[in-house]
């Protein structure tokens, strides 16, 4: 019997190597397949955005349920998780003006002001007057806030380790280099958002 082909033409010879067979996908997936089906209907467009953009619309809600699963178990949804996050980011003494969140967090001034009443009547935020500005308030972690917030992101990176390793070391740094540029353009190009495709 001739001998197992080995070499690069050939693919890895590494058992613990990734197997190009194994790892790609064994049939279109659901992006792959509704391209197929934009072509048949819409001969006239060009539907190739959508193998990035698509995937990544799809993959963006995939990797949302899995953080919010480990932010539900600390009793926390993913608005909350990130306004204690941005207080604890902050360092001592954990406080920050609601614009400064909001502004943080990317939400408006008034979603935020519902999360921090949520996580203040949980006994995990605190607000008070400014001291600069007698009209400002000012939001601070309570000490059971910054407890929960700190067992819950150490769960919380254990969670984006799990969601990363399917991906290679190499792939990983690509990836990020890619998305880097990708936002970097994005956010410095003149030309105005024509709406958001999805399949």
């Amino acid at each position: 019997m001739a001998p197992t082909p080995t070499g690069p033409e050939h693919g890895p010879t590494d058992p613990a190597a990734p197997d190009p067979v194994t790892t790609s996908p064994a049939a279109p997936d659901h992006v792959a397949t509704i391209q197929a089906e934009w072509r048949r209907e819409r001969p006239d467009l060009d539907v190739s955005p959508q193998a990035v953009i698509g995937r990544l619309h799809r993959l963006s809600g995939r990797l949302t349920e899995e953080l919010c699963l480990v932010y539900g178990r600390y009793g926390l949804g993913e608005g909350e998780f990130d306004v204690l996050a941005a207080l604890r980011r902050a360092g001592a003494p954990f406080e920050r003006a609601p614009g400064e969140l909001a502004a943080h967090t990317m939400v408006t001034t008034g979603a935020m002001t519902k999360r921090i009443d949520r996580l203040e009547r949980a006994g995990l935020v605190t607000r008070r007057r400014s001291e600069a500005d007698g009209r400002g308030r000012v939001v601070a972690l309570t000490e059971a806030g910054r407890r929960l917030f700190d067992e819950a992101f150490t769960a919380h990176m254990r969670n984006e380790h799990r969601l990363l390793s399917v991906l290679t070391p190499e792939e990983t740094s690509a990836l990020e280099a890619l998305l880097t540029t990708w936002q970097h353009r994005l956010d410095h190009s003149e030309a105005p958002p024509t709406g958001h495709p999805h399949p």
